[in-house]
């Protein structure tokens, strides 16, 4: 879309796709109008499921590019200048991220510039993927997960990978395959998933146990970490992983180990995008209509997220990266986007 352009980006059913595809993304992008509304220059966070009402941030913590993300979406889809201009303006407030010490700056900056059309988003991906190459340590083979959260910053945790992957292929294709690398043998090594690693000299790698082995949203991070670098990096060595990572195509509980606690429509939302990255449509589709028929309100919220179930925090609310990746799902089934666009 050209950065003049104030049409709307027609959105329609396309041969193969299911007549409920369309009115769910309308309803989902719909939501994102109205939580800006509410919002208005604060980043949404988590929203009550009752209540609807958001918990906000005021720098977007680390998942500020999902929000700038879903923006750039709606702008996309309305064509109006008013909500792109609401789109570069969230953008450009992640610049603050660049120069932080963490991993996450692949979530916040992936996924906050990828679908955006303006040089200014273009050059602050680009600063970001540079300031995260220069923190790459070579001895760990890894971006750490970093300090600008508290505790130990030589972690490798899952949730440092996707975003990270494409952000730094753009730069550092080198880098790029070894972050994941480092991640996918750490986090994929016999024995049941771990998916927190703490670096310690002399002795090196060591198991954390936060969060615990069987956090869905863990293999979720990076099944799409993994989609990305086989579409973007220059190798076949990611079909093992792929099939450890794959499971049945349904929302799964928010931790293995509590199989009739909360469930993680959020892990579920992450999990079709990935699939649709890696060519399984079918499956994808089939997650997506559990999603929809089962979980979205009517007003377009994607509720029974697990942002926390350790401590509690937001266990079955909507969650402002579930709502990005399910838009972004039903967007790459219409057209609107392409699956690999983010």
């Amino acid at each position: 879309m050209s950065t003049a352009s104030t049409a709307k980006d027609p959105v329609h059913s396309s041969p193969g796709v299911p007549d409920w595809v369309v009115p769910a993304l309308e309803s989902v992008l719909g939501r994102v109008a109205a939580t800006l509304t509410e919002v208005a220059d604060r980043f949404p966070l988590f929203a009550d499921p009752r209540s609807s009402e958001w918990t906000t941030t005021g720098r977007g913590s680390w998942t500020g590019g999902f929000w700038a993300g879903l923006l750039w979406l709606h702008a996309r889809h309305t064509g109006q200048k008013t909500d792109r201009e609401a789109a570069i303006g969230f953008t450009g407030r992640l610049a603050a991220w660049v120069e932080a010490d963490t991993a996450t700056r692949g979530l916040i900056f992936w996924y906050g510039t990828a679908l955006a059309d303006t040089p200014e988003a273009a050059a602050l991906r680009v600063r970001a993927a540079q300031a995260c190459r220069d923190a790459y340590d070579s001895e760990l083979g890894l971006v750490p997960w970093g300090s600008a959260f508290g505790g130990p910053r030589l972690l490798a945790r899952v949730d440092g990978v996707p975003g990270m992957v494409p952000l730094l292929a753009s730069v550092d294709p080198q880098a790029a395959r070894s972050h994941l690398h480092r991640h996918l043998e750490l986090c994929l090594s016999e024995g049941p998933s771990c998916w927190s690693w703490r670096y310690e000299r002399p002795v090196g790698w060591a198991p954390c146990d936060d969060p615990p082995p069987g956090w869905n949203r863990g293999r979720a991070w990076l099944l799409l970490a993994v989609a990305d670098a086989a579409h973007r990096l220059d190798t076949d060595v990611f079909a093992e992983a792929i099939s450890r990572l794959l499971q049945e195509p349904t929302v799964p509980p928010a931790d293995e180990a509590h199989p009739d606690g909360p469930l993680d429509t959020s892990a579920a939302a992450v999990t079709a995008v990935a699939l649709l990255k890696l060519g399984h449509r079918d499956q994808a589709v089939a997650l997506l209509d559990e999603l929809v028929s089962t979980h979205v309100t009517a007003d377009g919220r994607l509720l029974n997220g697990c942002y926390d179930l350790a401590t509690g925090m937001a266990t079955q609310h909507e969650l402002v990266w579930g709502d990005f990746f399910l838009a972004y799902a039903l967007a790459a089934l219409t057209g609107l986007v392409d699956p690999h666009d983010a």
